[in-house]
């Protein structure tokens, strides 16, 4: 029976052994049983090659042979030092339980033991997740497990940190309209706070199980799964109009120069009607898009026209808005001659419609603008070339081609 608390030097030793023996077993069986040896010289050691204090090496010296009586550990000394000075120790092969004792001396639990129960809480809740991004990343997180790699983001050690986030996962699918980070905090927690400390977690999760949120940033992932920091609006301008589930009419054209509209708002809408509809990617670019055209019809709006701003990455109101108009709408998209925009484009034609049309992303627009333009980097050009992959981007396939080819 061991009854004694390690000092610090035989913890950091027993460790740096349990250390190793869980590195080789996580990887492959075979190698269970095999020895397993530390070099003291090697180790950082508080004080037990200390020349002023000989005590913490006694007291090491002590319980390093009362565990080498018990089987546990093997010890070899330092020629001609033998009893005072060690030069190395090692695990020896041995059965489980034995190891099991130095885990539980050094109040450590086993990581096979954290891998066993991370995986009975993914299996418990992986049935609640249908055929979608939840449930393709939790079987990554499974596999990784099996394959003996890390679980990231879920925690080996952290228990509450599994159930938190497994608790996210089930109520994301409740969330029908944006939600602000502390209301939905509240509803999953009973407190206001603690989704903050896991959400880039979760973008994390979200991104395994989805992988075209990759290259989006962490915020617009999140509004994706209809999460925001505040209630979100949607800049309107032009001749918009809504009809409701109230039966009620809303009229947009008479606000001047824009309206801004809560996102949250449009779940309740039934219909929307416009002549003709821009969707503009930067809130700068739209702003400036209204002020001109009012100075080109010398104050007057063409009402005959609405524009929309998608702030990046359309949302999910800007797009259920998009899919309320008949079909028959002109939608142009006035984007970024980059990545990022021809990326809209692709998503706006998967989740709204085919008919979406490219507004000024040309070659003319970009030749006309050189001396604005930046050099493509490395990763803008492996992103560009993922889009010459997409069907639905071949009539700009030649535009991508050429960024490409200009640089």
């Amino acid at each position: 029976e061991i009854s004694f608390t390690p000092s610090l030097d035989v913890a950091v030793v027993l460790n740096a052994l349990l250390d190793i023996l869980e590195r080789r077993t996580s990887h492959s069986t075979q190698h269970e049983t095999r020895s397993i040896k530390v070099t003291l010289a090697d180790l950082p050691l508080p004080s037990y090659f200390s020349q002023a204090n000989p005590e913490p090496r006694l007291i090491a010296n002590e319980q390093l042979i009362h565990l080498e009586k018990n089987g546990l550990i093997k010890l070899t000394w330092i020629p001609g030092e033998t009893g005072h000075l060690l030069q190395s120790i090692t695990l020896p092969k041995t059965e489980h339980a034995l190891r099991n004792m130095l885990f539980h001396l050094t109040n450590r639990t086993p990581i096979a033991d954290n891998r066993s129960r991370l995986e009975s809480h993914l299996l418990a809740d992986k049935f609640r997740f249908q055929d979608d991004w939840r449930a393709r990343a939790i079987s990554y997180i499974l596999n990784q497990l099996k394959v003996g790699k890390s679980p990231a983001p879920f925690s080996l050690t952290d228990s509450n940190l599994t159930l938190d986030l497994l608790s996210v996962l089930q109520t994301l699918s409740a969330l029908t309209t944006e939600t602000p980070y502390r209301v939905f905090s509240v509803r999953v927690f009973n407190e206001s706070k603690r989704f903050e400390a896991i959400k880039n977690q979760l973008v994390t999760l979200a991104r395994l199980g989805n992988p075209e949120w990759k290259r989006i940033p962490a915020e617009e992932v999140l509004r994706e799964l209809n999460l925001v920091a505040n209630p979100n609006y949607i800049h309107f301008a032009g001749n918009w109009q809504f009809t409701t589930d109230k039966g009620e009419i809303l009229n947009l054209s008479g606000f001047t120069p824009s309206v801004g509209f809560p996102a949250a708002q449009t779940a309740t809408l039934q219909t929307a009607q416009a002549q003709s509809v821009l969707c503009i990617e930067n809130l700068t670019t739209f702003h400036q898009c209204i002020r001109q055209t009012e100075q080109i019809n010398n104050g007057t709006r063409n009402t005959q026209h609405a524009s929309i701003c998608t702030y990046g990455n359309p949302s999910p109101a800007v797009r259920r808005v998009l899919r309320l108009l008949p079909e028959a709408t002109p939608i142009c998209l006035w984007s970024d001659l980059d990545y990022g925009g021809f990326n809209i484009l692709s998503q706006l034609r998967r989740t709204v419609g085919k008919q979406i049309r490219p507004y000024l992303m040309n070659i003319d627009t970009l030749e006309a603008n050189i001396p604005r333009a930046h050099p493509l980097t490395a990763p803008d050009r492996t992103n560009l070339k993922r889009l010459l992959l997409r069907p639905e981007l071949r009539d700009v396939h030649h535009v991508i081609e050429h960024l490409l080819k200009r640089g």
